[in-house]
C-alpha cells in the first residue's frame, strides 16, 4: 500500500507537468511562428517479485514472473513541427516559410539563433531586425528612401529607389534546417539555438535543393497550435490526475483500516 501511494503521487506529478504544457500551448496559441510541445511519458523501474524465466522446478522455468511497476514520469518534450496557418497581413516586412526551415537571426551576444516569426522591421540604419532588435543573418539593408520592398520565394530582397526604372537587388535571406528540428533549445523570444541532439544547420536558398521552404511576402505563419485539441487533451489530463488521487485515497482508506484492525 505504501508503494501505491508513491505510485500514484508519480502519475500525479506526471499529470501535472502536463498541464503545465499545455497551459504554455494555450497562451501561446496567437504567438506568430510558435511551435506546439508535447510530453512523453515513460515507465520507472519494476520491482521484480518473481524474474521472468527463473527456475520453477528442476525441469521447468517461470513463464511470465511477476513485476510491479513504480509509477511514470516525464521523459521528453517534443517539439510539434507542423506548418502554421498563415495569416494575410500585407506588411511587406512580413514573411511566412511555407515549408522546412528557420530565419537566422544574429544576437546581441554574437550566437546565431533560428526562429520561425517572419515579423521584422527596419532599425534606424535601414538593416532588417526583429522586434528585439537582432539583425537577420545574412544581414539586409533597406536603402534610406526606397519606395517598396519586394522579397521573392527565393529570398532575393529588391527595393524601388526615386528616379530609377529598374529594381534594385539589396540582399538575399537565407534559411536554415537541421537533421533534428525537434532537438533545437527553445530561449523564448520565439527564437532557437542548436544542440547535440539538433545537429548543425543546413543552410541554403529557400526552395533550393537543401528541402528548404519558400518565403511568402506580406503573410505571418500562425502557432501551429489546436486550440481544440489542446481542451481534449487538458480534460484527459484532469481524469488522469483525478484517477491518481483516487488510488491514493484508496490507498490511505486501506491503511486506515489495517491501523483500525489492532483496536
Amino acid at each position: 500500500m505504501f508503494r501505491a501511494l508513491y505510485t500514484a503521487a508519480s502519475g500525479m506529478l506526471a499529470q501535472q507537468l502536463n498541464l503545465d504544457n499545455i497551459a504554455n500551448n494555450l497562451a501561446n496559441a496567437s504567438t506568430a511562428g510558435f511551435r506546439g510541445t508535447r510530453l512523453q511519458f515513460q515507465d520507472l523501474i519494476y520491482q521484480e517479485m518473481v524474474v521472468p524465466g527463473s527456475a520453477a522446478t528442476q525441469q521447468t522455468t517461470v513463464s511470465t514472473g511477476l513485476q510491479i511497476g513504480l509509477g511514470t514520469r516525464a521523459s521528453a518534450s517534443e517539439v510539434l513541427q507542423t506548418q502554421g496557418d498563415f495569416n494575410n497581413t500585407g506588411n511587406s516586412l512580413d514573411l511566412a516559410i511555407q515549408g522546412a526551415g528557420f530565419f537566422q537571426v544574429k544576437q546581441t551576444n554574437g550566437e546565431t539563433a533560428y526562429t520561425r516569426a517572419g515579423s521584422f522591421h527596419l532599425d534606424q540604419q535601414g538593416n532588417v531586425v526583429t522586434a528585439s532588435g537582432d539583425p537577420l543573418e545574412p544581414s539586409v539593408t533597406i536603402p534610406a528612401g526606397a519606395t517598396s520592398i519586394s522579397v521573392g520565394s527565393d529570398g532575393t530582397v529588391t527595393v524601388s529607389m526615386p528616379g530609377q526604372t529598374n529594381a534594385q537587388q539589396v540582399g538575399s535571406i537565407q534559411l536554415a534546417t537541421f537533421p533534428n528540428p525537434g532537438g533545437l533549445l527553445a530561449n523564448g523570444n520565439n527564437m532557437f539555438t542548436p544542440t547535440t541532439a539538433s545537429g548543425d544547420p543546413i543552410v541554403g536558398t529557400p526552395g533550393g535543393s537543401e528541402g528548404l521552404g519558400t518565403l511568402q511576402q506580406g503573410m505571418l505563419e500562425d502557432s501551429n497550435i489546436n486550440v481544440v485539441d489542446e481542451f481534449i487533451q487538458m480534460i484527459v489530463t484532469q481524469r488522469a490526475y483525478e484517477s491518481n488521487s483516487k488510488v491514493v485515497q484508496a490507498a490511505d482508506q486501506m491503511l486506515q483500516d489495517v491501523n483500525n484492525m489492532s483496536h
